[in-house]
């Protein structure tokens, strides 16, 4: 059984979610929620504080395999270097505790969980409430789009475990 942390990359909120397999080709959501740092504080302090907090998470809930969302061009480019400053850390904890990471663009995440790739906010946290038999849809949206993120990766492995030789059946 393979646990699976979802991370959606932020340096004010990083979305975090983390599902397993429950037997029956579903997941359930083991843990969700949103790492926040103090946006009065400088950078520096607010990467460590990123990387204290993962840290945590990672040592409590013990996942064995990590998913990312990929950076995407944004239009405002201080937003994009501060996402990827974000991203940066987050690979590095998976480093430095062996994690296998895996990186989806949002179009391949909205591909796996929707069937379509250019669908919606709501769509997809919908997408993510259903399938996890939640009760309500997670917010903030980081954490909807982390938990979709790991859904992602977890039917990755699932598809490559079916078909390991690029589509033909095992």
């Amino acid at each position: 059984m393979t646990r699976i942390l979802g991370l959606d990359p932020g340096t004010a909120i990083t979305g975090y979610g983390i599902v397993e397999p429950r037997g029956d080709g579903a997941y359930r959501a083991v843990a969700y929620g949103a790492l926040r740092t103090a946006a009065q504080q400088p950078l520096p302090r607010r990467l460590l504080s990123l990387y204290d907090q993962l840290r945590q998470v990672v040592a409590e809930y013990q996942p064995q395999a990590v998913a990312v969302e990929k950076l995407f061009v944004q239009r405002n480019l201080r937003s994009a270097l501060s996402v990827g400053q974000a991203r940066g850390v987050l690979l590095l904890v998976a480093a430095q505790e062996g994690l296998p990471v895996a990186e989806y663009t949002p179009t391949e995440v909205k591909l796996a969980l929707t069937g379509y790739g250019a669908a919606d906010k709501q769509q997809m946290q919908r997408m993510v409430q259903l399938l996890l038999g939640l009760t309500e849809r997670p917010r903030p949206d980081d954490v909807a789009d982390a938990l979709a993120v790991a859904l992602c990766h977890g039917q990755h492995m699932a598809w490559t475990a079916h078909f390991p030789a690029g589509g033909q059946a095992a």
